[in-house]
């Protein structure tokens, strides 16, 4: 199972709008030096709707190439395809390919019937097996309608069905409703950890945010399991204002989450394929308040002195 914190990597595009490969490696091995276990590739913060499906397979070719034989890590692959036949051959090529765990956004396009969505989640999940699975429930954002019921009765049928990404609001009922479900399934919270501290209450196995700060997110995850909670939710609420104006939209997390991998030397170019959000100058200058607040963690490298602070 998926355990901490595991980054959702964003799609480096040159200032031309081409795919800029160069960063895309440097942006993997910041990951690995950063001291996460785990990535996702490629979700909503990779722009995944804006890739053409020779970028999209090019990309996860190379992050499981850079991340085959790095001890204990895992690298989990979505699979954000629509048709069921395409999903399931593109699942079975990433594990093929090295990839530890799958991720499965819900097919959404055109209002699928709850029987025709599960039927897919079926189909991927079985072609899989053993290779443990992630489905990944983000109702704002495909209108999705699923339970801890519906979860756990897949699970029951493909025991390969480990976890939730839970993107609800709130997200604190479904994970604990999944945690109680028999099978039970454990949760990883997305929607950039707003709802972190609730979460962690709760027993969620760990958090998918955006990439270009994850230190602040370990130094949380870190902090809470030494048992310093408020320490841990003092960061938070430091962190809080940021992602809660970011998460209005995705596509203005993602403008600003490139922007701080720029300023942090990850990427070379902020460019965001459009139709996207261009930052204005308040936002900008919001960036810049962020990183003068967080810039003494923000570093290469795993931050080993976070319970002095």
């Amino acid at each position: 199972m998926v355990q901490g914190v595991c980054p959702v990597l964003e799609t480096p595009f040159s200032a031309d709008g081409s795919i800029d490969e160069s960063s895309f490696i440097r942006l993997v091995d910041h990951m690995v030096r950063s001291g996460v276990q785990s990535v996702m590739f490629p979700g909503f913060a990779s722009e995944f709707h804006k890739l053409t499906d020779e970028e999209r397979l090019h990309l996860t070719r190379i992050l499981l190439q850079r991340t085959a034989g790095v001890p204990g890590f895992t690298t989990v692959i979505s699979i954000p395809d629509h048709a069921t036949a395409i999903a399931v051959d593109r699942a079975r090529e990433a594990v093929a390919g090295g990839a530890g765990a799958i991720n499965v956004l819900p097919p959404h396009f055109l209002g699928p019937s709850r029987p025709a969505v599960h039927a897919h989640l079926r189909s991927v999940i079985a072609a899989v097996a053993p290779i443990p699975v992630i489905v990944q429930f983000a109702p704002a954002q495909t209108g999705t309608a699923l339970d801890a019921k519906a979860l756990s009765a897949l699970a029951e049928e493909a025991p390969n069905l480990v976890q939730v990404k839970v993107e609800s609001t709130p997200p604190g009922t479904l994970i604990s409703a999944l945690a109680s479900s028999d099978p039970s399934l454990g949760s990883l919270v997305g929607y950039a950890g707003v709802q972190l501290p609730d979460a962690l209450r709760r027993g969620a196995d760990g958090v998918q945010p955006g990439c270009s700060f994850v230190e602040l997110y370990l130094d949380i995850w870190r902090l809470w399991h030494d048992g310093q909670h408020l320490k841990a939710e003092e960061l938070h609420r430091r962190l809080l204002p940021y992602v809660s104006y970011w998460m209005q939209s995705v596509e203005l997390i993602i403008a600003a989450e490139k922007e701080i991998s720029v300023r942090r030397g990850m990427i070379d170019s902020a460019f965001c394929r459009g139709p996207g959000h261009g930052l204005d100058a308040f936002e900008l200058a919001m960036i810049s308040d962020f990183m003068n607040e967080f810039g003494d963690r923000l570093r290469d490298g795993v931050n080993t002195s976070f319970g002095n602070r």
